[in-house]
């Protein structure tokens, strides 16, 4: 074990709790035909019924990126027949457009809903947590020192840890989309409340060097 003469250790923790700010949902398209490339968005029926549909929901077909395509045939060869899964990424910045993005994906019939991806300001939540976390240990420092009558000179030892605790989807993301594909018919709209968030944790372990008892 190392040996860290004349120091005092503190400890200081901050936690956090952020919301997204945004999102992305991965949805996958089946589709009849076998487009690659942006002509896809246009050409490819079943995805361009998704991205009017966004659209005239008050997206901008910008949000909406072909990820790649996966081509489905039987016999093992290309043919105009083949089917095609299509890997789409629509972003999404106001949250609270998101339950109609949601009820949007699961009219479409082909449409799927693989995950959403959530964003935090989290650089920024960091930064303030390390700022907190040092401060605490500084105060509890000073205190140290003061009781045990010697006096801080410096850091010799400065150990920072973070980490992100996220709280976990309150249902399986299939089960939701499908749950609100066999309502649609009953309730054009769901008005479903979604949140997430996450906890920032900020831990410190600080070593201070002090001096000697007699030397205040």
């Amino acid at each position: 074990m190392e040996s860290k003469p004349d120091t005092i250790k503190v400890s200081a923790l901050h936690r956090e709790e952020i919301y997204a700010s945004h999102a992305n949902l991965f949805v996958t398209v089946k589709g009849s035909s076998v487009i690659s490339g942006n002509e896809a968005m246009k050409k490819a029926k079943e995805v361009n019924q998704l991205v009017e549909a966004l659209t005239n929901f008050g997206l901008s077909p910008d949000v909406v990126h072909l990820q790649g395509v996966r081509i489905e045939t039987a016999s093992g060869t290309l043919l105009k027949s083949s089917s095609a899964i299509y890997h789409l990424k629509i972003h999404n910045e106001k949250l609270d457009q998101l339950p109609g993005l949601l009820d949007i994906v699961a009219s479409q019939k082909n449409a799927t809903l693989e995950r959403i991806e959530w964003k935090y300001p989290e650089e920024t939540a960091r930064e303030r947590g390390l700022e907190s976390a040092i401060a605490q240990a500084k105060s509890k420092a000073n205190k140290v020192a003061a009781a045990l009558g010697v006096r801080l000179l410096g850091i010799y030892d400065f150990i920072e840890n973070a980490y992100d605790e996220e709280r976990p989807v309150p249902m399986p993301m299939q089960a939701m989309m499908k749950s609100r594909a066999e309502m649609a018919a009953d309730a054009p709209s769901l008005d479903m409340d979604i949140q997430h968030s996450k906890t920032i944790h900020v831990s410190l372990e600080i070593w201070y060097r002090v001096s000697d008892f007699g030397n205040r």
